[in-house]
């Protein structure tokens, strides 16, 4: 009996390995799905705000409806964004310009394909009883190196006038640069939205605000080769129609209109989507000159 109920199981184990696909149809399957991400238009985003229209424009079938095949690359941190573009791993990323006209020191072509709404804030620790920025001597900021973040965490301290250094903690991933703040194990920090706001309600006070500044320094960045034939400057001008079309649709129906969106790919709660403030999206436009020459002749420091 045991060895026909063996024989049995056997028999069954092939039918579901003869009917399973084979290791040539996996191949083939795997190739298309090659082909296909190689001839998709790929953008590097953060789990940020300014990165919205193109959130919008994939789950509503923006990108669809125009034909445009977009492939969003979900990063943490604006410094892998910055690595996908530079090593051409992407077409398209959103960065600062900190960053990127500083690569372009460095030698690397790039070119801009809009400027973006983001912004930031300079966060201090209610917890650690921060509420003004001349505490912060020998305490901890964490920022990100050679960029938005660090040159305006610059402008923070120096205007506040601590009694003595401040050290900079390099915190790439946005996401835990919040979480160090919320788990007090960080004097201050450098947030986006929707972050500033998750801080906000926690009850964090504001220091400073790029926008009182009049800096706006995000952008969408391209490798030129990367978008130099034919096919690709199509995607990239249908890319752009779809990002406008969500622009639009965020200043219709208003940010809450997208809660999901922004919970799914911003990792933040109901709480947070419902705090946040007005902010506008423009259409597609290049960055002013005037932020670009901010870029020029920056002192990186290291306290």
């Amino acid at each position: 009996m045991k060895y026909w109920s063996y024989a049995i199981t056997v028999v069954i184990a092939a039918a579901f390995v003869a009917c399973g696909p084979s290791t040539k149809d996996i191949k083939e399957k795997n190739k298309e799905i090659q082909i296909k991400d190689s001839l998709a238009l790929k953008v590097a985003t953060t789990p940020t705000l300014d990165c919205l229209p193109v959130f919008i424009a994939k789950e509503k079938g923006i990108f669809d409806t125009l034909q445009v095949d977009v492939s969003v690359k979900e990063m943490n941190a604006a410094l892998d964004c910055e690595e996908m573009l530079r090593k051409n791993e992407v077409e398209l990323a959103f960065s600062d310009l900190m960053r990127t006209e500083r690569l372009k020191r460095k030698g690397i072509a790039l070119e801009y394909v809009t400027a973006t709404n983001a912004y930031w804030q300079f966060i201090l620790n209610h917890k650690a009883r921060l509420t003004d920025g001349k505490q912060l001597g020998d305490k901890m900021i964490a920022m990100a190196r050679y960029s938005a973040t660090d040159y305006l965490a610059t402008l923070g301290i120096d205007s506040m006038k601590p009694s003595n250094s401040v050290f900079r903690v390099q915190v790439n991933d946005v996401i835990v640069r919040l979480m160090m703040l919320l788990n007090n194990e960080m004097d201050a920090v450098m947030l986006p939205e929707p972050q500033a706001t998750t801080a906000r309600l926690d009850k964090h006070p504001v220091v400073m605000d790029s926008r009182d500044k009049g800096i706006w320094l995000g952008v969408v960045a391209a490798r030129p080769s990367r978008i130099a034939d034919n096919f690709r400057q199509q995607q990239v001008r249908r890319f752009v129609e779809a990002y406008n079309s969500a622009c639009d649709s965020i200043s219709h129906y208003g940010m809450q209109h997208y809660a999901g969106i922004i919970k799914a790919y911003c990792h933040v709660d109901d709480a947070t989507v419902k705090a946040l403030p007005k902010i506008s999206f423009p259409h597609v436009a290049a960055p002013r000159q005037r932020d670009i020459d901010r870029t020029h002749n920056v002192t990186w420091r290291t306290n």
